[in-house]
């Protein structure tokens, strides 16, 4: 009966033809439907909260005006360039732990693991040597004016920069244990951390008790806390005698060469993929912060809203990546595709209903970040980015959990052209055409404002057709990782 009422999400009929050959061994649906969402719920779980715990901390830092909240906005894409690295390693992590698990091989598993956590000390190490003298210089670049937004931005850069290997650390092993879809361990850990953050910004922005006021200051240490805090739990997870991912100071922690390639094969196609992110979101928010205070604070404020739908799309597809990885690594393109596939179906149901979300309630989620009679301009504008935010939703679905089959299948230089095209080129080059023509003949910054983010539509639009052309095609059921 569901079949015929739902053929949408018949996993028989996810199958290409190709594939469907007489006595094919596929699971029932109701089987493969409980194992993927055994996964995809904690992870979903996991990073909706992460990103709902720092929509709070956003709020709590609104309570200190307008600076603050640009202040803090203006760290995110020079942090995020700081932390590429180690997204495209991640990448490789979950590839490679994933085909591992599938193989039964978890001795080389926990050499990949061991071989990434020496790679991530060394690298935490350099950067931090690198960037942290240039914070002042970063933050001018991004759009930082001189003055109070110069030096909060500033201190809150270098808070966090001196908790960049704990952080770095609690990342890539959380990437093994998606990996091995341990994704309950990973949102214990992550949503531990994020409490740990909000519990301290409660302390320290505006002093409670004996804590001191410290205001951004406070925030910025308060992320720290929770970072080192997140390290903690991360570690104490692989340090035992059970489970598939299992370390111990006793082990032999000399890199493993096979291990070495098999990540340096992934993470550096990611490693392009995440830099050409990186420098089209940060050219991107050069652009509207040029904007003004107003207008960035606005374009913050929506932000949080596009983390919060992008973390709901990243945690399906992290139960997408696990699975297409582990299935590969059994030799089953079969039901790697079905899994795939799964998940894009899931992810376009969740898109249309958070589409209709932020259209219908854009009015009350705005006001969370604004006080009563504060701000209206502020307030107007974002009330106006909404309703892209809302055309967003299902492209965005689908292009991440699109992307995430294609990276769990290893076929991350693929992504990484798609990546390079559209964030880079596509998003900064109309968004600033556009910002030129309302500011500049217009004289209008909130219709700027939208024409920026009108840019990331035509993104997320190519972006989604790509990813999906690729996927259909089925040239990654071959891919060795």
């Amino acid at each position: 009966m569901f079949k015929k009422l739902f053929p949408f999400f018949d996993v028989k009929r996810m199958l290409p033809k190709s594939m469907r050959t007489e006595g094919s061994d596929i699971p029932e649906g109701r089987e493969m439907y409980k194992q993927y969402i055994g996964i995809a719920i904690p992870s979903v779980c996991e990073m909706v909260l992460i990103s709902l715990i720092s929509m709070v901390d956003t709020v709590m830092v609104s309570s200190l005006g307008t600076d603050a909240v640009a202040a803090v906005g203006l760290v995110n894409q020079p942090r995020m360039i700081m932390l590429c690295l180690f997204f495209a390693l991640n990448v490789g992590i979950t590839a490679v732990v994933a085909r591992r698990k599938g193989e039964n091989r978890q001795q080389e598993a926990n050499a990949a693991l061991r071989t990434a956590i020496v790679m991530i000390l060394l690298l935490s190490a350099v950067l931090m040597v690198v960037l942290l003298p240039l914070s002042s210089a970063l933050m001018r670049f991004a759009g930082a004016e001189e003055g109070r937004t110069l030096e909060l931005s500033t201190d809150y850069f270098m808070i966090l920069g001196c908790a960049l290997p704990f952080q770095a650390l609690s990342m890539g092993i959380c990437a093994a244990q998606r990996g091995v879809g341990n994704t309950k361990l990973t949102m214990q850990v992550n949503i531990t951390s994020n409490i740990v953050n909000v519990i301290f910004n409660y302390l320290l922005i505006n002093g409670v008790g004996p804590f001191p006021k410290l205001g951004v200051h406070g925030a910025a240490i308060a992320t720290a806390l929770g970072m080192v805090v997140g390290f903690a739990l991360s570690l104490r997870a692989i340090y035992h005698d059970h489970g598939f991912l299992s370390l111990s100071p006793r082990d032999n922690w000399k890199p493993d060469m096979e291990s070495v390639r098999a990540l340096v094969k992934v993470a550096s196609s990611a490693m392009v993929e995440q830099l050409a992110m990186r420098i089209g979101f940060f050219s991107y928010a050069r652009i509207v912060a040029d904007l003004g205070t107003d207008a960035f604070a606005a374009h913050q404020i929506c932000c949080q809203f596009l983390n919060l739908s992008f973390s709901f799309a990243d945690g399906l597809g992290v139960a997408g990546t696990s699975l297409v990885g582990q299935m590969l690594g059994r030799k089953r393109r079969d039901l790697a595709h079905i899994y795939g596939t799964l998940a894009q179906r899931f992810s376009l149901t969740a898109g249309l209903l958070l589409a209709t979300v932020c259209v219908l309630l854009r009015a009350p989620l705005v006001s969370m970040f604004i006080k009563p009679g504060e701000s209206e301009a502020v307030r107007v504008m974002a009330e106006m980015v909404m309703i892209v935010l809302g055309i967003l939703q299902p492209l965005q679905m689908l292009s991440v959990v699109s992307s995430g089959a294609l990276r769990g299948a290893g076929d991350v230089k693929y992504t990484a052209r798609v990546m390079l095209l559209t964030v880079t080129c596509i998003r900064p080059v109309l968004a600033l055409a556009g910002v030129y023509v309302c500011q500049n003949i217009l004289h209008r910054s909130d219709i700027a404002l939208i024409a920026a983010w009108m840019g990331t539509v035509c993104d997320m639009t190519v972006r989604m057709a790509l990813m999906l052309k690729r996927y259909r095609s089925e040239k990654w059921h071959n891919i060795k990782v």
